[in-house]
């Protein structure tokens, strides 16, 4: 895994003029370095505690009940870009990112954004978001004075349910974003304080032995420790891949993610081979269909008993009905958790759920810029109770249309500020200075 951790302040603003005139001087930048043994992060937590700061929380949720969002303009762009390869997510193949930007500028001149990814599992095009968000931000700007808990009340009543999960989750980020901006705290802190700095793994998305070698290789010169291999087209393909990742980068950990792809005795023979080898991976996710609960949980009990690999449920956990049957039938170890799924409220609701059950969480992300895994990370950061972090997803973009608001350390590679593909992997940051500032190579 990479290691993740929030510092101090340096970036460049790059506002058209119309903009740059509501703007305060807060400043950003995020720290990324390599970490010492993918063995240790996993068997703790993938959160760091912070050594250099106290662990404090405003507490968001008290926040929400006393700060009033007066929103000035809220707008929505598309947020296109490109991919170094098309990237298979379960059934579905993406040529390119399509996402939407929101920008909610409050009165006060503080502005927040968020990102509404356009998932492949939800019959959606870029543009039917772009009216959706639309729609939302005319509601926005035209509505009086609220608590911050009001106004996420209503964005959650014209966004209802798993299928507006993303648009939802992109005006919360923004909304939440421009009131941390107003008070001048970092997410992480908002989000609980427990650490300024996490690790993630890197993703090795469905392709050939060949290619998977390759990234394999490059993951292990860059220092990640950890990977995420996708798998589930053909068991001995599958294994082929699996090969040929251990091969390129021979000490990583690695997650197994299935994507639905196997049967459940296709999923308990990958682990039997793997035993054979020598080789466990750390987690086996969704191995089986999403509706499959029987095979589930006897994957699970195989993979649990005989073999000591915790199951994720990634597909299996859709809304809060399937999170509470995962738990109350022992039917995994470890819930998987995106903001396109659940949103940022709705991850928070997960954790109050699952903290007394035994169950791990792991926090992922599909195909977001740094705009939505920067809110990612500092939720993980902030909470401290994901024991697994996963998201690499911008390390597999051609381009960055995000500029500023990070700073690399180690052997990450930097062009005028912006992210290269070369580098390990970073979040864009809220510091302790200013919440998430994000500035477009094209001017809104």
């Amino acid at each position: 895994m990479a290691s993740l951790g929030f510092s101090c302040p340096t970036s460049s603003l790059l506002f058209s003029s119309s903009v740059v005139n509501h703007r305060r001087n807060l400043q950003a930048r995020f720290i990324v370095s390599c970490s010492t043994s993918g063995s240790e992060l996993m068997s703790k937590s993938a959160v760091s505690e912070t050594t250099d700061r106290p662990r404090t929380s405003l507490g968001l949720k008290n926040l929400t009940e006393i700060f009033w969002v007066d929103v000035h303009s809220a707008e929505g762009k598309p947020l296109n870009v490109g991919l170094q390869e098309p990237v298979t997510i379960g059934c579905s193949t993406l040529e390119q990112v399509e996402n939407v930007a929101v920008r909610v500028e409050l009165s006060n001149g503080c502005a927040g954004w968020g990102e509404v990814p356009v998932v492949p599992w939800i019959n959606w095009n870029q543009a039917t978001v772009l009216e959706k968000v639309r729609k939302a931000c005319e509601f926005l700007s035209q509505g009086p004075p609220v608590t911050l808990n009001l106004v996420l009340y209503q964005i959650s009543e014209m966004f209802p349910g798993t299928e507006f999960a993303s648009v939802r989750a992109g005006l919360e980020m923004a909304l939440i974003d421009a009131v941390a901006n107003s008070i001048d705290v970092p997410l992480w802190r908002l989000f609980g304080g427990v650490s300024n700095s996490l690790s993630t793994a890197a993703t090795i998305p469905t392709t050939s032995s060949a290619k998977a070698f390759d990234l394999a290789s490059k993951y292990c010169k860059l220092g990640f420790k950890t990977l995420e291999i996708k798998l589930g087209r053909n068991l001995n393909a599958d294994i082929e891949v699996l090969q040929a990742v251990r091969a390129g980068h021979p000490h990583c950990s690695f997650i197994l993610d299935a994507n639905e792809g196997y049967t459940p005795k296709e999923a308990i023979e990958v682990l039997h081979i793997l035993n054979e080898e020598g080789v466990a991976p750390i987690l086996f996710e969704q191995p089986v269909h999403r509706d499959d609960w029987r095979g589930l949980g006897d994957v699970s009990n195989v993979a649990r008993h005989k073999y000591g690999i915790s199951v994720v449920a990634d597909e299996s956990c859709r809304d809060m009905i399937d999170i509470q049957k995962l738990m109350e039938e022992n039917l995994v170890d470890v819930i998987n958790v995106k903001l396109s799924k659940f949103g940022v409220l709705g991850i928070l609701e997960i954790v109050e759920m699952v903290k007394n059950s035994g169950l791990e969480l792991m926090i992922d992300s599909v195909a977001e810029t740094r705009l939505a895994t920067g809110v990612a990370g500092h939720l993980a950061a902030g909470l401290g109770c994901f024991k697994y972090v996963n998201i690499s997803a911008p390390i597999l973009f051609s381009e960055d249309p995000v500029v500023g608001g990070y700073e690399g350390e180690g052997k990450e590679v930097f062009s005028n500020g912006i992210f290269s593909h070369e580098m390990e992997w970073n979040l864009l940051s809220r510091t302790e200075e200013r919440s998430q500032m994000f500035q477009w190579l094209e001017s809104w």
